[in-house]
C-alpha cells in the first residue's frame, strides 16, 4: 500500500515577497493524516487557516491566490509543486505575510527544505485522482486540457512574439513516471519581460523582484548572469506552475495535462470544470487497485515520487 506522507520535523526559512519586497518567515510543519496542505497566516490574529484547494482560489492574476474569509495567501504554486513532486500529502505552512516568499523563483529551495526536514510515511493509504475522460477549457487562443494517462504527464507550449523567446525551445513535455522532479522540473524559474516589471513597479508590485529570483528578458537578451538553466526553461516553468495548480485538486493526479498559451486562470478554470463533472474522474488508492493493474500502480507511484 502506498501511504500518505508528511514531514518528519519542523523546518523554517526566510525569503522575500516578490510583490511586497518584504521579509517573510516560512515554517513547514508535520500534519496528521487527511489534513492536506493548509496555509496559516501567522501574522494575523488566531493564524487563520487557508486550505490549498481549488474551491479556495480567489485570484489568478500574476500568481495563484487562495482565500478563506478575510485571509489571503498568494504565489502558492511553486511550494505546492514541491509538495506534489516529493509526494507530501499533509503539511501545515505558516506564512508571516500575504504571499509565499519567492526564493530563487523556482521550486528548488522548497525541495531542499522538505528534504532537510525529512519525509515520514503515515498509517493511511494515499488517495489519487484518476482522470477518466478528457476535459478541456479554452479562452480565445489559450487552452488547457486534462486526459486519461497511466501516470502523470505534463506538456506545455508557449508563444511570445519576442526575439529572445524565439531563440529558445518553446515547448516542454515531461512524464514524471520517467523523470526526476528535482532535476528536471523543480529548478525552472519564473520569468518576465523587463518592460512589464517596470509597469508592475509603477503599480506598487514586483518590489522584491531582482535577478536572483526571476529570469529577466530584455529587448535583445536575457539579463541574468549564466542565462537559462535549461534551453526550454520558460516552458518548463509553465509545467511547474501547472503542477502546483493541479495539486489544488486535493490529491495527486493520474492523468495528462496539456497547456497552450495558458496560465493560472486557465489552470484553475480547468480544475473547476473537472470537479464539476464527477463522471470524469475517480478517487483510487493502491491497496484498492487489483493485482491485474499492479504494473500500472507502479508507474503511478513513480510519477509522484522523486527518483
Amino acid at each position: 500500500m502506498t501511504r500518505q506522507r508528511t514531514l518528519k520535523n519542523v523546518i523554517r526559512a526566510t525569503g522575500v515577497g516578490l510583490h511586497t519586497g518584504e521579509k517573510i518567515h516560512l515554517t513547514l510543519r508535520p500534519a496528521p493524516v487527511d489534513t492536506g496542505v493548509v496555509f496559516l497566516r501567522s501574522d494575523l490574529p488566531d493564524a487563520p487557516p487557508i486550505p490549498a484547494r481549488a474551491s479556495h482560489v480567489g485570484a489568478t492574476d500574476l500568481a495563484t491566490t487562495l482565500v478563506a474569509g478575510a485571509a489571503r495567501i498568494s504565489t502558492v504554486e511553486h511550494l505546492l509543486a514541491a509538495f506534489a513532486g516529493l509526494g507530501i500529502d499533509n503539511v501545515y505552512v505558516d506564512v508571516s505575510a500575504a504571499e509565499v516568499p519567492i526564493m530563487d523563483g523556482s521550486a528548488a529551495p522548497f525541495v531542499f527544505l522538505i528534504e532537510s526536514a525529512g519525509i515520514a510515511e503515515q498509517d493511511a493509504p494515499r488517495r489519487f485522482l484518476r482522470v477518466l475522460r478528457r476535459i478541456e477549457w479554452t479562452d480565445g487562443d489559450a487552452r488547457v486540457s486534462i486526459a486519461p494517462h497511466d501516470g502523470l504527464r505534463l506538456s506545455y507550449e508557449l508563444r511570445y512574439e519576442h526575439p529572445v523567446m524565439a531563440r529558445h525551445t518553446h515547448r516542454a513535455s515531461l512524464d514524471l513516471a520517467r523523470s526526476a522532479f528535482s532535476k528536471e522540473l523543480a529548478r525552472a524559474r519564473t520569468f518576465g519581460f523587463l518592460k512589464d516589471f517596470e509597469q508592475l513597479r509603477a503599480r506598487g508590485l514586483a518590489r522584491g523582484c531582482n535577478l536572483d529570483n526571476v529570469i529577466a528578458v530584455g529587448d535583445e537578451r536575457i539579463l541574468n548572469d549564466g542565462g537559462l538553466r535549461y534551453d526550454d526553461e520558460f516552458a518548463r516553468h509553465k509545467l511547474l506552475d501547472a503542477l502546483g495548480d493541479l495539486y489544488l485538486l486535493g490529491a495527486p493526479l493520474i492523468g495528462a495535462f496539456e497547456g497552450y498559451k495558458s496560465g493560472h486562470a486557465a489552470n484553475n478554470a480547468l480544475l473547476s470544470r473537472l470537479l464539476a463533472e464527477p463522471d470524469a474522474f475517480e478517487m483510487v488508492t493502491f491497496d484498492r487497485v487489483g493485482a491485474d493493474r499492479a504494473a500500472e500502480a507502479r508507474r503511478v507511484e513513480r510519477a509522484v515520487l522523486v527518483d
